[in-house]
């Protein structure tokens, strides 16, 4: 199995600790959830009848909302988040699909990055369970932000059950920008688990945004209620240097960044509506039960899974200090192009890819010399729809994808905006 992972506990490995609890099976954990409680909170939904990861990886802390007709072209949502008529997270992005070319380069991405994706994993899940385990490590409790942050999720607590033999509870969540996180979730996680031993999960840092929200958020939270989580996130890539705990500070490519909810267990973004979500009820998500025949999420975590018996460093990263510097370079970028809202930079790999997907990109710049393989399907993208792609000498991000600051529909029109697999 190769030399043992370097961490404060003597390994356990389990070669199939990975596997799937079969389809209807009742999930192995958590024991002290046993459903409901005195706030009367919903039970987590579950696979298989909510999302296609198995029933013990994750507890979705959301309101099933497939039956509602929610996606809207990208082009109007655009319009209609810029000229202040709605909030992005009240509807949906149409999931479209990208087409063989693109999944050729997902796949190869995937290939080449496994073995560093499993390294990070690593790190991070020895980091957070030599800092926030307690004696025994068993009471630490994953809550993932949904929906990027769920797939690196179920990849700590494969890890953390492949080296150490725990079983740990993982709950997905979900945050808003600028409306902050599920306050009902908190409760329901207070409810049934120690606040302390919580940790929040991510996927990456840009320039803090949802790290700040979420400080902010756990801060009010506690104001209100007595009750503190720690606000530190967990991430495996923290380029904008916004928290402590994270894997690398390098902007590399995490291949989930490159599709939508075919990477996150067919789970859609969060949506806060209330006029669709009534009072006692989490955000909402929706299954997208009709993607099931092109899903990778499954393919995705047993990819990575599969590299950990490779992964014999997991020192602790140096100069572990949240100083954002990252957001700096957002505004100078902000100054330097004009835009006058720091929300429509989108620094790193991954947001310059969410922008892409999911929003109306004016321009992607890219640092002069960045590794090409993290940028191929971001070039493939932005040629596709019509994007200019810069070249930016002192970029200290990998890219930046740039959303389109003054976006409507009659004035900007639509050419080359086309989304990538329509």
């Amino acid at each position: 199995m190769g030399p043992r992972p370097r961490g404060r506990r003597p390994a356990c490995r389990h070669p199939r600790a990975a596997r799937r609890a079969a389809p209807g099976t009742r999930p192995v954990h958590p024991p002290h959830d046993p459903g409901g409680d005195a706030l009367n909170t919903p039970d987590p939904l579950r696979g298989p009848a909510f999302g296609s990861y198995a029933p013990d990886e994750v507890g979705w802390l959301l309101t099933d909302i497939s039956h509602l007709a929610l996606e809207a072209p990208i082009e109007e949502r655009e319009e209609a988040v810029q000229n202040g008529g709605a909030h992005y997270a009240e509807s949906l992005p149409q999931e479209y699909q990208p087409d063989a070319e693109y999944l050729r380069l997902y796949r190869s991405a995937l290939a080449a990055g496994a073995p560093r994706l499993a390294r990070a994993v690593a790190t991070v899940a020895e980091l957070v369970l030599a800092e926030r385990g307690g004696r025994h490590g068993r009471d630490l409790v994953l809550v993932s932000l949904a929906r990027a942050g769920t797939p690196v999720g179920v990849l700590l607590r494969r890890w953390l059950r492949y080296a150490h033999g725990l079983d740990l509870p993982h709950y997905s969540v979900s945050i808003v920008r600028g409306r902050g996180i599920d306050r009902l979730s908190l409760r329901h996680l207070a409810a049934h688990h120690d606040p302390a031993r919580v940790v929040f999960v991510d996927g990456w840092t840009g320039k803090g945004t949802i790290s700040r929200e979420l400080a902010a958020a756990l801060s009010d939270h506690e104001r209100d209620t007595g009750v503190r989580f720690d606000p530190d996130l967990a991430v495996l890539a923290d380029p904008g240097r916004c928290t402590t705990t994270f894997g690398t500070r390098a902007d590399w490519l995490i291949a989930s960044a490159c599709l939508n909810s075919t990477v996150s267990g067919l789970v859609s973004r969060t949506v806060l509506n209330p006029r669709l979500l009534p009072p006692g009820r989490y955000h909402g998500a929706k299954f997208y039960r009709e993607l099931a025949p092109v899903d990778v999420s499954n393919d995705f975590l047993d990819t990575v899974t599969a590299e950990f018996a490779g992964v014999t460093d997991t020192e602790q990263p140096a100069g572990r200090v949240a100083d954002f510097a990252g957001r700096a370079a957002v505004e100078r970028i902000v100054d330097e192009y004009g835009i006058g809202d720091a929300d429509l930079v989108k620094p790193g790999v991954g947001e310059t890819t969410r922008v892409l997907l999911r929003r109306v990109p004016w321009r992607v710049l890219v640092r002069t010399g960045a590794p090409a393989a993290d940028l191929t399907h971001v070039r493939l993208l932005a040629r596709r729809r019509g994007v200019p792609v810069e070249e930016v000498a002192d970029l200290p991000y990998t890219c930046v994808g740039l959303i389109h600051p003054r976006f409507t529909r009659a004035g900007t029109g639509t050419d080359g905006l086309a989304a990538v697999g329509s």
